[in-house]
C-alpha cells in the first residue's frame, strides 16, 4: 500500500473532474448519435417503384408516367408520395427524365410550346428542353432534367431514384 496519501483537495479536485467528465459524456454522446446515426441507417438506393406503364407501349414520343410511393418513411411520418417522369424509348433503350424544371422547379410538359413541339417546354418563365433532356441555349435554364433509374420487370416499368442526366 502506498504511504502517499490523497489530501482533500486533490480528492475533491478529483470527484469534479470525473462528475464533469460524466456530465459532458452525457451531453456528447446525443449530438455525436444524431450525427452519425443517418450514415449507419440503410438507405433507399436502389429501391424501385412499380408503374402503370408497359416496356412494350412506349414509342419514341415521351408519355407521362405517374407513380406513387406508398408508405414512404420520413421520420416518424409516413405518406405517399406521388410522383411524375416522362418516358420515351430511345432504340431499345427507355429513358425516363424528371418534368422538373431546372430553373425555378416549374413542371415541363413535352410539346407544350406551339412553336417547339418536340421539345419540353416550362410554362413559367419559357423555358425549353431537347428531348434527352439538356436544355436549350438562350432559355432560363441552368442545366439538363435529371434522369431516373430504370427497370423493366414482367414488361412494367420501374423507376427508381433521379440521378443526373447521362445522355447529354
Amino acid at each position: 500500500m502506498s504511504k502517499k496519501r490523497v489530501s482533500r483537495r486533490q480528492f475533491l479536485s478529483y470527484s469534479l473532474m470525473g462528475v464533469g467528465g460524466f456530465m459532458a459524456s452525457a451531453m456528447l454522446m446525443p449530438m455525436v448519435r444524431f450525427a452519425v446515426d443517418p450514415v449507419l441507417q440503410h438507405g433507399g438506393a436502389g429501391d424501385y417503384t412499380a408503374t402503370k406503364q408497359k416496356a412494350d407501349e412506349l414509342t419514341e414520343t415521351p408519355v407521362r408516367v405517374d407513380f406513387t410511393i406508398v408508405d414512404r418513411e420520413d421520420g416518424w411520418y409516413k405518406s405517399d408520395e406521388s410522383y411524375t417522369a416522362w418516358v420515351y424509348k430511345d432504340g431499345d433503350t427507355i429513358i425516363a427524365l424528371s418534368p422538373v424544371c431546372k430553373h425555378l422547379g416549374c413542371t415541363v410538359n413535352w410539346g407544350g410550346d406551339e412553336n417547339h413541339p418536340n421539345q419540353f417546354f416550362c410554362p413559367c418563365h419559357a423555358g425549353r428542353y431537347e428531348k434527352n433532356g439538356m436544355n436549350v441555349a438562350g432559355t432560363p435554364p441552368i442545366g439538363p432534367l435529371d434522369e431516373f433509374d430504370v427497370m423493366v420487370q414482367d414488361g412494367l416499368v420501374y423507376l427508381g431514384t433521379t440521378k443526373p442526366n447521362t445522355l447529354v
